[in-house]
């Protein structure tokens, strides 16, 4: 363990085993206090004091080991325990660890708040030990240089039994094909390795997309898309042949798109991952969407809407007929909430049928249906058998076109409960798409009893957040009113070890239209959006916009990544 801690100065330190001069101390504390630097780095930076004698009298200073790292192999499983951002962010490395204990070399050995971040995240007691911030440097660049290593080899040949891939009954073809592949083991733990890193972080895509020299690999984590270092070329096709494989594709096809599913268990999780391969110039761009069925709320209540929201959505899924609509962009969280929706009505009296393209969670219970376009399956015709299977809820995965949009309004008008997606911004702007596409006023005004419109945002690291000043001209330009923050304390985006880029995990903001006798009256006559909005904020609707800012309020994110999803109008 360290040393008694030395009790003088540092500039005495120096003065004694690394020969300076004190004048050219004195000038040196000044210059560093005025740029606001630390001395010792500052001495480094210039050249006054070689890096290896700093080492040594920070290590006598503070009563810690010294330790050259230059030709230090950090072991694969020590790297798992911190995130790469925390390495480079904090310049160390994991060296051992030994039972409850894990020692680090660190480049600042005052950084105490930061090894604390480090313990908290790891649950181990931090050891410190003095290296040089060179050759920290060079030793993270070199583990996670961006070139044809790609990922580390060591680690990719270690046992690839932490993932295991869920084959269906009758996949006896790509289970030979896959016991043909055997001699690309490297192959495999790389595929391997993406999966468990996606799931680890959290991510909800994998991108895999070839360059020109080279394979870019990103992971879409919390709505931001992050990179990380990618597979070499030359093992391109190697990778998305054993994804096509894992899929059950075609691995000779390269010339047209194909889409499939596989299930993964791994890191205690079975993930259902849907595939979706696109040719491109360089070769063929892969995307896998994670879809983790543990993470979808078991009620409307655990979505954490504003009381109005919650209210309206309850009222509305307990009607015994009518037609929910939930809008927004892709990626905004719609099924997330329609499944959560059906959660809550899955009771053994009810008969629930969905029509989906495709499927992406599978619920006990439920009667799920799979579109198949390619025989004539889509979601007009399918809806119109599933209505002679006596159901009592419909789920209609998207309403995307008049035919389908006849067939739903005209089964929330016979008695039944529908349940569809529709790609609008706002929830008065689903009323005039459906007028647009053919629906008569007065039908859709009688058939209507809530539209929705939503949007995910970041939620702020509550471990490293910051209060925020937020200047006049940003609330005016953004038409927000200058009073609105009063009395409250908003907080920017930081970062450390345990979030990405200052935010971990989404949340969901909705606009939530309940139609009432003013609302279905202004329909019918034809009213615009504008006159809809109107009507649904008088009765007691909470705009995007006004939900957003109410979450930044509530410190739960920033004003930034609000006005990301709700736009400053």
């Amino acid at each position: 363990m360290g040393k008694e801690p030395y009790s003088g100065k540092i500039t005495d330190i120096l003065i004694r085993t690394a020969g300076v001069d004190p004048e050219t101390l004195g000038a040196a504390e000044e210059k560093a206090a005025q740029q606001g630097e630390r001395l010792e780095k500052y001495l480094v930076e210039k050249g006054v004091v070689e890096s290896d004698a700093m080492v040594l009298a920070l290590s006598e200073y503070l009563g810690l080991a010294p330790m050259n790292v230059t030709h230090l192999s950090p072991h694969p499983h020590l790297l798992e325990l911190i995130p790469r951002e925390a390495l480079k962010k904090q310049m160390l490395i994991p060296v051992a660890r030994v039972a409850k204990q894990l020692t680090l070399a660190v480049a600042d050995p005052f950084d105490l708040p930061g090894m604390d971040e480090i313990a908290s995240m790891t649950g181990l007691q931090v050891v410190p030990l003095v290296a040089s911030e060179q050759d920290i440097n060079e030793v993270l660049s070199k583990l996670f240089a961006e070139n044809t290593q790609g990922l580390d080899m060591e680690e990719l040949m270690r046992d690839d039994s932490d993932v295991q891939i869920v084959e269906d009954a009758d996949a006896e073809q790509s289970l030979d094909e896959m016991l043909e592949t055997a001699e690309g083991a490297p192959v495999i733990r790389m595929v391997n390795m993406m999966l468990v890193e996606a799931l680890r972080t959290g991510a909800s895509d994998i991108h895999i997309e070839p360059m020109e020299k080279s394979v870019r690999l990103r992971y879409r984590i919390d709505g931001k898309l992050t990179e990380r270092p990618g597979p070499p070329k030359n093992l391109q096709n190697a990778v998305i042949s054993r994804i096509k494989i894992m899929s059950d594709l075609d691995i000779a096809e390269r010339r047209i798109p194909q889409d499939g599913r596989f299930n993964i268990k791994a890191l205690g999780k079975e993930i259902d991952l849907r595939i979706s391969i696109l040719p491109t110039v360089h070769g063929e761009k892969v995307v896998m969407r994670t879809l983790d069925k543990s993470t979808l709320s078991p009620n409307l209540a655990a979505l954490g809407l504003d009381n109005y929201s919650e209210k309206a959505m309850t009222h509305a899924i307990a009607q015994p007929h009518g037609i929910i609509l939930v809008t927004g962009p892709t990626g905004s969280g719609k099924t997330t909430t329609l499944y959560s929706c059906l959660q809550e009505l899955n009771q053994p009296d009810v008969n629930i049928i969905t029509c989906e393209d495709p499927v992406e969670y599978q619920l006990a219970g439920v009667n799920q249906v799979q579109m198949h376009s390619e025989v004539g399956l889509n979601f007009s015709s399918a809806l119109r058998s599933i209505l002679r299977q006596d159901p009592d809820i419909v789920l209609v995965g998207e309403i995307r076109d008049g035919e389908t949009a006849e067939i739903a309004i005209k089964a929330a008008l016979t008695g039944h409960l529908v349940l569809s997606t529709l790609h609008t911004n706002s929830a008065p702007g689903a009323i005039t798409r459906l007028i647009d596409m053919g629906i008569e006023p007065f039908m859709l005004g009688s058939a209507l009893v809530l539209a929705q419109a939503q949007r995910l945002y970041r939620r702020i690291c509550p471990a490293c957040r910051k209060p925020a000043e937020v200047s006049a001209e940003v609330l005016e330009r953004n038409h927000i009113d200058s009073n609105f923050f009063d009395g409250t304390t908003i907080y920017k985006a930081n970062g450390c070890p345990r979030c990405s880029n200052g935010f971990k995990g989404r949340g969901a903001i909705m606009e939530v239209l309940l139609l009432n006798d003013d609302i279905r009256n202004a329909i019918i006559r034809g009213a615009n959006t504008s006159e809809i909005l109107h009507l649904g904020i008088e009765a007691g609707m909470v705009s995007l916009k006004q939900a957003g800012l109410t979450r930044v309020k509530d410190g739960l994110t920033s004003l930034e990544a609000a006005l990301e999803v709700t736009g400053g109008d």
